[in-house]
């Protein structure tokens, strides 16, 4: 058995799959690589698939979604107990350990509550047959991630106009997700229905998400592709170039304010003063219905060195420190829309949120059982240095 990557067949790579059956690997596309060297690596552990997650061999809020499903599996296979009660316990052991990878994707905690919910309930199956049914669920997630790909596609699609000009920052393309993307989706259908368009991409310091790996797929795809260093976007922007914005996202919360790359803050800013829609990608499993605003999303703090040393190359003398924060919070009122698998979202957030996650009541009931009153927004048991501090 081979799944996964299918729906990007015409990118020439797949990003996540599963290869074999409950004895089998997840097979990830190595982005810490790109665009030098194209290369994958199988996983056949919970320990390996904890670390491709954090260090970003696997990214994007819906890939890593994914990953945390096959790894999910993995864990449980690992040290599979006999009796319902080590079951148990070992499900919660494996849901803690994948959910302190990073605390801001909150698809990361979708998928890790869906898996272990499942898992509860068959508890008493013999164990071959509950790794037969978590790795089904595991698919599914991948299946139902690239359908909700193409499906924001097709509304995405709808804003662009033959020979637009589109900013977008960061990765938020197959390489990001199960399918083709959330804000490349629409890019995508759109270059299908034979639109021109013309794609700026922010490099997106300080792992240059936008240079190495938006750059690479879309030039993969035919499509027309401009890197810029994030310091041009407000020329850019302010030259008329850019028609609209369109980024992805890693948390929704429910007035709309929305956590993404590094960098996405200052892209809205700019949108905004020079009228130019900005726009979110995103399907609904996004959407926190948890966190009621920004101020609640915890914010992943990565190691200094990435910004002092980017690429392994040291810019900053070595006596000064680094503050590396990974994810910003765009407030609502910056944001045009939120394109989704169900359409596109529109002011006033604090009803139509709420309105589109009425349609997908599992948002309300994967929140309330991975979040109690009082219980921690961030991921379970996160290791010291990944949530957010002020600045040195």
């Amino acid at each position: 058995m081979k799944e996964g990557g299918e729906t990007t067949d015409f990118l020439g790579f797949s990003t996540i799959r599963w290869e074999g059956g409950i004895d089998g690997a997840a097979v990830l596309l190595d982005q810490t690589l790109l665009p030098q060297e194209v290369r994958e690596i199988r996983i056949g552990d919970l320990e390996t698939m904890r670390d491709a997650i954090v260090r970003l061999a696997v990214r994007g809020a819906p890939a890593i979604g994914i990953a945390a499903a096959y790894g999910f599996v993995l864990g449980v296979r690992d040290r599979p107990p006999r009796d319902a009660d080590p079951w148990r316990a070992r499900v919660r052991e494996v849901r803690e350990r994948l959910a302190s990878s990073r605390p801001t994707a909150v698809n990361l905690f979708h998928a890790l509550d869906r898996m272990a919910r499942l898992a509860a309930r068959i508890a008493p199956e013999a164990p071959e047959a509950r790794l037969a049914t978590l790795l089904s669920e595991a698919l599914a997630i991948h299946r139902e991630d690239a359908d909700l790909c193409e499906r924001i596609g097709r509304h995405g699609a709808t804003l662009i106009g033959d020979g637009d000009g589109i900013l977008t920052h960061c990765n938020a393309g197959a390489l990001a997700t199960g399918g083709i993307g959330t804000a490349l989706a629409g890019i995508y259908v759109a270059h299908r229905q034979g639109r021109r368009v013309r794609v700026w991409a922010d490099e997106t310091r300080p792992l240059w998400q936008g240079a190495r790996l938006t750059a690479w797929e879309l030039s993969r795809a035919g499509i027309d592709v401009t890197v810029l260093c994030d310091g041009a976007a407000a020329g850019l922007i302010a030259s008329g170039r850019v028609k609209l914005v369109i980024t992805g996202a890693d948390r929704i919360a429910m007035n709309g304010d929305t956590a993404n790359k590094v960098g996405t803050y200052g892209i809205a800013a700019l949108a905004g003063l020079h009228e130019v829609p900005f726009y979110i990608a995103a399907p609904t499993t996004t959407f926190d219905p948890g966190t009621p605003g920004g101020a609640s999303i915890p914010i992943e703090e990565r190691d200094g060195e990435e910004v002092a040393g980017p690429l392994g190359i040291r810019v900053a003398p070595a006596a000064v420190r680094a503050w590396n924060p990974a994810f910003d919070v765009t407030p609502a009122r910056l944001i045009a829309g939120f394109i989704t698998e169900d359409g596109i979202v529109r002011p006033p957030y604090e009803r139509t949120i709420r309105t589109l996650l009425a349609s997908n009541p599992s948002a309300e009931q994967w929140a309330r059982a991975l979040f109690p009153p009082g219980g921690d927004r961030g991921g379970g048991n996160r290791e010291k240095g990944n949530t957010h501090r002020p600045p040195p």
